[in-house]
This record gives C-alpha cells, structure tokens and sequence, in this order.
C-alpha cells in the first residue's frame, strides 16, 4: 500500500490519522489513528492472542476495569485495514501526582519485526506530554521501555493495587520531578464507562 492510498483509505473510514509508520517496501504503511468504538472486537481479539487468559487476573487491570481511556489516548494501528496494534493510558493518581497508566500495548504478531510497538509507544508519549500530562506509569519489561525513558527508579515509593514484580513498575516524568517523593498505592482516577466494556493490558 502507498503511503498516499494508506492515509486516504484511513480518512474514507473517518479516522483521524494521528501518525504513519513505513514497515518495509513489501510489508506496506500502517496508520496510527485514534482508536474507534468499532475496534472493539479486533482489539480484544489481538489481546486474547497477544495475552492468553490470564491477562484479566493483572494488577494494572484493577486500575482500569470498568473505567474509559483518558480522552485521545486510545490508539489503533491499522494496516491494510487490518487492526494491527493498539495502546491505552488511563487517568491514576500517584500520591500527588495526577498521572497515567499505560497499558495495554500490544502488537499483532505478523508486525512486531516492524517497530510498530515503539511508534505507537512514541505517539502515545507525545501526545500526553502535549496535552499536559506529569507522568506515566505502567508494568512491563524494563529492557523494553527504558529506550523511551521510563524507569523503576522513578516507583520506588509507589505501589500497585494486587500483586506485581517490583522491578516491572517503571515511571517517565513528563514534567521534571513530578514523581519524585510520591508514595503510596496508584488510584483509579479515570471516568466509569457507561457500560461494561473488556479492558485489558500488555503493560503489567
């Protein structure tokens, strides 16, 4: 697909193409767009697959269960018209701090050779950072998000909700300092959801 067919075919669907990411001449475009209500399906699914079972049973979904993504912080990857990617952040307080969660991201498997993970992990960083946002949180692998600045030093006082692997729950300050001395368990602070909708995750 060209990248001009790939941003047309996006804004035929009604999205907003917030970014394009190149995966390779015979691998073609893929489009980050905000993430619509008609993706619902094809997100769990890819959760399911990316996941398993048990990705319901995590501390970060505690946080997130029953509550909506912080407004222009839900993004698709769409290739082909294919959902091929997506990542949430949720609103959370961390002590003072009025932060994110990030979670879930995650990648068809067809794609992750692409560098599709980190270009929706930088839309989604700099998108919070734009509109404002201290500081993001999540669990995951730190080998992995350290490239984008997070780190479990930035945690060391703060605490999960449930079980979770200490040396997993990493934090990026948007703002210089606004994670330093904050303690205490991480509060759901994000709107309910009208109707219960699956959340999940890959961060935690």
């Amino acid at each position: 697909m060209t990248a001009f067919h790939a941003v047309d075919r996006a804004f035929e669907t009604g999205a907003v193409v917030a970014a394009l990411h190149p995966l390779g001449a015979e691998a073609g475009l893929a489009v980050i767009r905000d993430e619509r209500a008609t993706d619902v399906a094809a997100r769990e699914a890819l959760l399911d697959r990316a996941m398993g079972p048990g990705r319901f049973a995590k501390s970060s979904e505690i946080l997130r269960s029953g509550r909506l993504p912080a407004e222009g912080l839900a993004l698709a990857a769409v290739v082909d018209d294919v959902f091929a990617g997506t990542v949430r952040l949720w609103h959370v307080r961390a002590g003072a701090c009025d932060a994110l969660l990030l979670g879930p991201l995650a990648v068809d498997s067809h794609y992750r050779s692409f560098g599709l993970g980190g270009a929706l992990m930088r839309e989604a960083i700099g998108r919070a950072e734009s509109f404002g946002y201290d500081a993001i949180l999540l669990v995951g692998d730190a080998p992995y998000y350290d490239r984008f600045g997070f780190s479990a030093a930035h945690t060391r006082q703060l605490d999960m909700p449930g079980y979770f692997d200490r040396e997993r729950f990493l934090g990026l300050e948007l703002r210089a300092g606004s994670l330093a001395g904050q303690s205490g368990v991480l509060l759901a602070t994000g709107e309910f959801a009208a109707a219960a909708e699956p959340v999940a995750l890959i961060a935690a």
